[in-house]
């Protein structure tokens, strides 16, 4: 890399901590014009929550009780160190039309559905209508519910909108060029496409029911200065496979997505959210997204808290390919793989994408564990959108139930 391109990135990043800190300290004052918890309420719940640091609490909710999550997945912006994604002054008005009546091949209704499976919210939106909209007990169109890992595939978006815009330069780029943390690193090495598509070669443990995996464990540390927990974690892991080889999923992975963008950019994840698509795009709520105690900076692999409405929103704009008036906010490149079967992940032609699970009728999803969702389908011009507190974080059973849901939709609206 030429010496003037270290220089630019070394600016990039001295501007990106002037920003984040700003930012978070700014945060209690701007958020009085977006839904948050009193400070009190606030630091109430959070000294409520197991362990010494943020890190370790933010850990902890794989092991919350139903209770718990119920009542802290909407406030989780409040909880947590948060930079708000800012809204419009407008936003784009649904139209709704006569409900679609789900057709499940038992006597399963939507509410029976919502109740049995801690099912939050559902919204389906065919032809950018609003289908069908229901909503929990104490839960509404103004709630924010944390998205977990459908906040990967966000993350992918903005990937997509720095690569059409020349911050990203190529997909083929290894990481250490925006990420100087990685130069000596087995990460280093790996390409911002095999980041996209978790096929890094590294070895990784995602099991969410195991207090000792990787997931479990990748925020738990003290601060090292001011580097990103994560970066702090993923760097001695090393290489099991040959970069691009082998899929492996890994929500570490998704996190240095967001740490590439934010250096690549010189701007949190929140706020280029809001420049790049809440604004323009116009969204009906602010939105929050998580920042790591240690370094100030987004994580982008969880932690983005908006509303159902919102959340559909966003399957609208994939739905349109990326267009804000005549162009598209996306690389043409993006474009053409983000969504694609870029790795076959089971034997009935499913796969991923860039960070985006792909089916075989062409569909495409973002998933978060508990129960979030984020569905669309091209071919029926449809999208769903779920917010939940399952009492698992994923399970072949649960999951079964959502696809059901999914099925019993299309057939509803055929």
């Amino acid at each position: 890399m030429k010496k003037i391109d270290k220089t630019m990135i070394v600016i990039k990043h001295i501007k990106l901590f002037l920003l984040l800190t700003l930012g978070l300290v700014t945060l209690t004052l701007s958020a009085q014009d977006c839904q948050t918890l009193t400070p009190i309420a606030a630091n109430n719940t959070s000294a409520a929550i197991p362990g010494e640091t943020m890190g370790q609490k933010l850990e902890s909710l794989l092991f919350w009780s139903q209770q718990e999550k119920e009542e802290r997945f909407s406030i989780m912006h409040a909880i947590f160190p948060s930079i708000q994604v800012a809204n419009g002054s407008k936003s784009a008005p649904f139209e709704s039309i006569e409900s679609v009546n789900p057709q499940w091949e038992d006597e399963t209704s939507v509410s029976s559905y919502m109740d049995k499976n801690r099912v939050k919210g559902v919204i389906v939106l065919k032809d950018g209508k609003v289908n069908l909209e229901e909503y929990a007990d104490g839960v509404d169109q103004e709630t924010l519910w944390t998205s977990f890992s459908v906040a990967k595939s966000v993350s992918s978006m903005l990937l997509g909108v720095a690569l059409k815009e020349g911050d990203i330069e190529s997909l083929d780029d290894p990481l250490k060029k925006y990420i100087l943390d990685f130069e000596g690193y087995d990460y280093g090495e790996v390409s911002v496409r095999q980041l996209l598509t978790m096929t890094s070669g590294i070895d990784w443990n995602e099991d969410y029911e195991d207090a000792n995996s990787d997931v479990a464990q990748m925020y738990k540390a003290p601060c090292e200065d001011t580097e990103s927990h994560i970066l702090t974690y993923m760097k001695p892991l090393k290489f099991i496979h040959k970069p691009g080889t082998h899929w492996n999923y890994s929500t570490g992975e998704t996190d240095l997505v967001g740490i590439l963008i934010q250096k690549a950019t010189g701007k949190s994840l929140a706020e280029y959210l809001s420049e790049k698509i809440w604004q323009p795009y116009g969204m009906e709520h602010c939105a929050y997204w998580l920042a790591d105690e240690c370094s100030n900076l987004n994580i982008g692999g969880s932690g983005l808290s908006a509303s159902l409405r919102d959340y559909a929103r966003l399957g609208t704009l994939m739905l349109n390919k990326g267009k804000l008036g005549d162009d598209t906010i996306f690389s043409e490149e993006y474009l053409d793989n983000a969504t694609a079967l870029r790795y076959k992940t089971n034997d009935q032609g499913g796969g991923y994408g860039y960070l985006w699970w792909r089916f075989k009728n062409g569909s495409y999803a973002a998933f978060g564990i508990f129960g979030q969702m984020l569905y669309i389908n091209p071919n029926k011009n449809l999208v769903i959108a779920q917010i939940a507190a399952w009492p698992k974080a994923g399970s072949e059973n649960l999951s079964k139930k959502r696809q059901a849901f999914i099925e019993a939709v299309e057939r509803g609206v055929e």
